[in-house]
């Protein structure tokens, strides 16, 4: 088949000021290169690519607080992207372009990855959770298969519901980084298709704070039922109202120690500094919404901030969510924390249990459609602007489990840290 050519401007290189895909210059502009055109669609699908090589390179020890082998924290700067445009995501429905891509998006290797000298060769380990194992293996081991053929090395990967590591070995250096490079692609980018299974928390529902939403719902029926799409489905379970600081992806128990051991480091170094050791003084009050059309409102939350007026909790839960960025344990989607806590959601609606934009996908990777019916909040944001829910005292960050639910009506905590 004969190639065809598309003239474009000069192709930069895959650096972190650079974006990977090449731009075509306009009719009649001056030109000083050209690629095939299905090579240049293939970049421009890897626009998408989850991890570029800059972000495999600048992972070392350090920045993830341990020197573990572990791919769940070996990017430092990861960001999700969930197009909300796709429907289904399965691998084994790919065309040999998306391994292709990916691939190419790990040309670079990374020196900072344990490599052992054997009597036999060489020798890495990838710790990885069980349920990502399969997209190392591939359709009928195709994957895997290509993985070894194109590096010159043997992986070995834990049976299907087993824990374990995945065993690199190779007669060369070079080819055994570059497979555990190409692994650690993979698995980052099949992580980010999870949907979210726990989140980083306040837990708003003091009886004080309970009682006031109560009262909060009660007078907002009263007085706005008429209004579009306002009824008793969209309002929160007051036992679970919470402030999240980030969403998390944790598949397994040792993920979840990880978690765990993550949280303590961040009260040792500045939570308890900035808390001085005592529980935040909060108050719940006032209402806003997230879009920006009061007549067509899908998300209605209440305002939280210090009692005293100070800043400490904004500087708290953002530095919490730094740290957890800057290891890869949270995807990096907001420089800063919104303190909301949710009191109307219209995916309640339909289902109790909905969480709002982060309940779009299955373990499967299944894009959920979510049909909305939004309210018309007008008539509750003028006579409510400054309703008072109520003080509370937050004296711990709770790693809770979504779809949950403990003795107390409130999502079920993995664990905790506490300012006293």
């Amino acid at each position: 088949m004969k190639r065809r050519w598309v003239r474009t401007s000069a192709v930069p290189k895959l650096t972190p000021s650079h974006d990977p895909t090449p731009t075509q210059t306009s009719p009649g502009g001056d030109t000083t290169g050209a690629i095939p055109l299905r090579r240049r669609h293939r970049l421009a699908r890897m626009r998408n690519c989850l991890v570029r090589p800059e972000e495999i390179s600048s992972y070392t020890p350090s920045a993830a607080g341990s020197s573990s082998s572990s791919s769940f924290l070996h990017f430092t700067s990861p960001f999700r992207k969930n197009p909300i445009q796709e429907q289904t995501y399965q691998h084994e429905e790919e065309d040999d372009d998306y391994y292709q891509g990916l691939v190419e998006c790990a040309e670079e290797p990374c020196e900072t990855y344990e490599v052992v000298q054997t009597p036999q060769g060489f020798r890495c380990t990838v710790k990885a959770p069980s349920l990502l194992y399969k997209h190392i293996v591939g359709k009928r081991g195709d994957t895997r298969k290509k993985l070894e053929v194109e590096t010159k090395t043997s992986i070995s990967i834990p049976k299907p519901g087993q824990e374990g590591e995945i065993v690199i070995t190779g007669q060369h250096r070079s080819g055994v980084v570059s497979a555990r490079t190409r692994i650690d692609v993979l698995l980052l980018t099949f992580r980010r298709k999870q949907p979210f299974t726990h989140f980083l928390a306040f837990f708003l529902n003091e009886a004080e704070v309970q009682e006031r939403f109560l009262k909060f719902q009660e007078e907002v029926l009263e007085k706005c039922s008429m209004d579009h799409g306002v009824d008793s489905s969209i309002f929160q379970n007051p036992k679970k109202l919470h402030l999240t600081i980030g969403m998390l992806v944790l598949l397994s128990e040792q993920e979840i120690q990880q978690t765990c051991e993550m949280l303590q480091q961040c009260k040792e170094e500045f939570i308890d500094d900035i808390s001085g050791g005592k529980p935040l003084e909060v108050e719940m009050s006032g209402i806003e919404y997230m879009n920006d059309d009061p007549g067509m409102v899908d998300v209605l939350y209440a305002k939280v901030h210090m009692k005293d007026g100070s800043n400490r909790l904004q500087e708290l839960v953002d530095r919490v969510l730094e740290r957890f960025q800057a290891s890869g344990l949270i995807v990096k989607e907001w420089n800063s924390v919104k303190l909301h806590a949710t009191v109307m959601n219209t995916l309640f609606r339909k289902d109790p249990n909905a969480e709002g934009r982060y309940n779009l996908y299955t373990a499967d990777g299944k894009y959920i459609f979510k049909e909305r019916e939004s309210f018309d909040g007008r008539n509750i944001l003028k006579l409510f602007e400054n309703f008072y829910f109520g003080t509370l005292k937050l004296n711990s960050i709770h790693i809770s489990q979504r779809f949950t639910v403990d003795s107390f009506g409130n999502y079920a905590s993995c664990g905790q840290i506490d300012f006293f």
